[in-house]
Parts: structure tokens; C-alpha cells; sequence
């Protein structure tokens, strides 16, 4: 699972029948500089390209957000669908540790 902060949303026009009920998110990748920051941080623009992330879990502008990608991500649905990254998880609190190796 990777963290991210949600930038915006994307609106459909036309939607495929097995995503009824969510919506897609434009979420910002955690680097490594912001767990340090942590919640409180807000995204880091432009560093990394954004992604679009399936949401049937309620996230919203400037939350974070636990998701993952790949095969995982259809792993919710019924029937084969067409998602590259899901919301796994609404993030209310982050404790960052570094290991001073």
C-alpha cells in the first residue's frame, strides 16, 4: 500500500456499469521527505506525476489516502474491472520513525 494526497477529482461523462457508487480521485504520491512532514505537510506538486484512483470509500480534497495499484486493485469486484489503483484506506493519523542505521 502507498500513501498519497488527494488534488482533485475527476469527472465522467460516461462511466462503466461496475463502478457505480465511486468516484475517481487525482491523488498525489507520498515521497520520501513527506512522511517527515507528515499529515500536516499537504501534497508535494510536481515532484512526481499524479495518478487517478478509484474511490467508493468517501475521500476528499487534501485527505490522505492509503491505495494500491496493479492486480490488486480489481480484487474488490465481482467481474474483471477496469481500475489501475483503489482506495484502501482513509489515513487519520501518521507517526514516522526513521531508522538511524
Amino acid at each position: 500500500m502507498k500513501l498519497g494526497t488527494v488534488i482533485g477529482r475527476v469527472t465522467l461523462s460516461r462511466g462503466a456499469p461496475a463502478l457505480q457508487g465511486g468516484r475517481f480521485l487525482v491523488v498525489s504520491p507520498f515521497g520520501r521527505e513527506q512522511y517527515a512532514t507528515g499529515l500536516d505537510g499537504g501534497p508535494r506538486m510536481g515532484k512526481d506525476p499524479s495518478l487517478v484512483v478509484y474511490d467508493d470509500l468517501g475521500g476528499g480534497d487534501r485527505d490522505v489516502i492509503g491505495y494500491v495499484e496493479g492486480r490488486e486493485a480489481a480484487q474488490p469486484f465481482a467481474a474483471p474491472t477496469p481500475v489501475d489503483a483503489i482506495n484502501a484506506a482513509l489515513v487519520d493519523e501518521l507517526f514516522y520513525s526513521p531508522w538511524k542505521g
